[in-house]
Parts: C-alpha cells; structure tokens; sequence
C-alpha cells in the first residue's frame, strides 16, 4: 500500500479536528472511559491483505480505480471498511501534509478537516469540494480527579491543546455558552502533550481526544472524561460540531459522476459499520495501521462520533460551527458552490 506512517496523535491534533456565559446546567454522566491494553501512540503498518471479515461490497459501478487521500486516526475510521477491500488505493498521510494534498490534486477523494478544505478553496488554494461529514467531534474534557465533572473545571486551570485552531475556538465557545468559568486557560501544542500531562498530574484538567483518551485510560483508570459534545448540543441544539469531512475532486465529479455517486455511497455503507458492525470496522482499522489493533479499535470507536451526513444536508450544521471562529474557515462561512450537489 502506498502510504505514508504518521504518529496517530499528530491526526487526532489536527482533529482533527476554538471565559462569562449565562449559568446553563452543566451535570451530564461522564463518558465511560474503557480499559484498553496497548497504548495507540504509533500506526502500525499495514499489509495489504483484505481482513477476513465481510467488507463493504462495490456497486455495480466500477470505482476500483478511485484513489483515497486520508490522515491516520479518527476521521480515517470512517473508511476503514471499504478500504479494507482493496487497501492499495488509499494514501495515509501525516497531517502536516494535508494541505499539500489539496494542492496536488492528486487524489480523487480527501478526508481532512472541514474548516481547512473551506479556508483552502476560500483562498482559492484547493478547487476540492465538500461531498459529506463524517466526523462529528472526538474530543473530551478529563481529569484523574476523584468524582471529576465538568463544573469542576470553575475556578480551576483548564489546558487545552492546539491554540488558534477550530479546536481550541470551539472548546472556548463551549465553555463560556454553558457558564462554566475557568480560573485560567492554558495550551500545549497537541494531543500528545495534553495526554502526557493527563498521565503524569492528577489533578490537571484537560482538553484530549479519542483514541487518545483510550490509551491514556489502559495507564490509569482513574481518568474520567466528557465529551466536549454534549456541551456544544447545549449551546448549540446539534448532536457534534461538524470536525471532518469526504472532499471530492471536481474534475473527477464532472468526467465520472457515476463513479462518485458510487464511491459515495460505499462511502455512506462504510460509515454506518462504525455502528452496526463494529467488529468488522475494528479490524479494519487495525489491518490498515488507522489504529494499533482491534481491542484499541473496539473501545475507541464508539467514542469517535463518526457518522454520515451529506453536504448539503449538514450545511446549516457546518455554518453554526463556523461562526464560531470565522478566521478557521477563511474569514466568512463557506460559500454555495463549496458543496458538491449545491444546486
């Protein structure tokens, strides 16, 4: 398979995926943090053998020649089933690379986060259009903390990764809509660093990531995390803010618009095994080196929030989360003719 290794938690970083509001209740169940038995800090390779399970099955269209571009980690899960089937037209790649992957318009299809696809084709760096969401946000607040919740974090220091990403905006906006007032507010670069100090500082408080939070759980079980969605569906009324997308090449749209309507389908297929078949996804994800291996896949996957929506039907959803920091997305809400199928 042609592919490039890159470390899982420089994808969950870029995940990849923005303090006084009016008080809001902010008592929710933690998310149940499972117990895991490797930590998923490196991708391990992949062969190119299909995985022995029931793959997602072609349409009668042919799309074996279509080409796939995706970063390792979360949002890749949500092809893992179909790209299990024929692994050697899927590109896996680091994500610092994926701006040069739009601009090499190499790949017939991309999966990259939505706000840098729309500030890319803002800029007029990337002719790419949106074709679905499928990544709705795998982020969470956690702590070792004893009986840790999320009105904990009033009056404490609060550590965030990623300052002056989508990311951090969008934990700031959190935040302040549900009352909850930190007593300061703290970055480290990525995932890795909020992990490490997770790990190393009971008493820290958090910002991390699935299958981050996996790892960091077979460590220490005291660890209980909160999935930074159910603030945002408090302030927003959305199940998940919209993370990751499936961009589609235009050329590829206008000379073989049956391929893609396929592909995007088998896509749709793929993305739904991430809930009604969960064991055949782990052990893809596994097999294509997206995650260490199928007992990490089976805990974090659930965790992931990967499902699939179509562009145009998502594009309300896909404009809350801009306004939420508009520079993320190239100073103004993506425009119409940014969505494939916008008539």
């Amino acid at each position: 398979m042609k592919r490039s290794i890159a470390l899982l938690l420089a994808s969950v970083m870029l995940l990849s995926l923005t303090a006084c509001g009016s008080s809001k209740d902010t008592s929710a169940a933690p998310t149940a943090v499972p117990t895991v038995t490797s930590k998923p800090t490196e991708a391990l390779k992949p062969t190119a053998t299909p995985v022995p399970t029931e793959a997602v099955k072609p349409a009668e269209v042919d799309v074996s020649g279509v080409k796939v571009a995706a970063p390792n980690g979360a949002p890749a899960i949500a092809l893992a089933a179909v790209a299990a089937s024929n692994p050697d037209n899927y590109t896996f790649i680091s994500a610092e690379t994926i701006t040069a992957e739009f601009s090499n318009a190499t790949s017939d299809f991309i999966i990259a986060p939505i706000n840098a696809g729309a500030k890319l084709y803002t800029m007029r760096k990337s002719t790419y259009k949106l074709a679905a969401v499928v990544s709705w946000g795998n982020l969470y607040f956690a702590s070792q903390r004893e009986g840790f919740k999320l009105e904990d974090m009033n009056g404490a220091k609060v550590v965030l990764f990623g300052e002056n990403t989508i990311n951090a905006s969008i934990a700031l906006y959190v935040l302040k809509e549900n009352g909850i007032v930190p007593s300061s507010i703290e970055y480290l670069a990525g995932a890795a660093n909020t992990q490490s100090l997770l790990l190393t500082d009971a008493e820290a408080i958090v910002l991390t990531a699935e299958p981050a939070l996996t790892a960091a759980s077979a460590k220490n079980n005291k660890i209980t995390g909160y999935s930074m969605n159910e603030l945002y569906k408090k302030a927003t009324g959305n199940d998940g803010y919209t993370q990751a997308g499936l961009f589609v090449k235009p050329e590829t749209a206008k000379e073989k618009p049956e391929v893609v309507e396929a592909y995007l389908k088998l896509a749709e297929e793929s993305t739904t095994k991430c809930t009604t078949d969960l064991q055949t996804v782990a052990e893809a994800a596994a097999q294509l080196g997206i995650l260490p291996n199928a007992n990490v896949a089976m805990k974090a996957i659930p965790n992931c929030a990967i499902r699939y929506m179509s562009a145009v039907e998502a594009k309300s959803q896909i404009e809350t989360t801009a306004n939420i920091d508009l520079k993320q997305f190239g100073g103004a809400v993506p425009a119409d003719d940014f969505y494939y199928g916008s008539k």
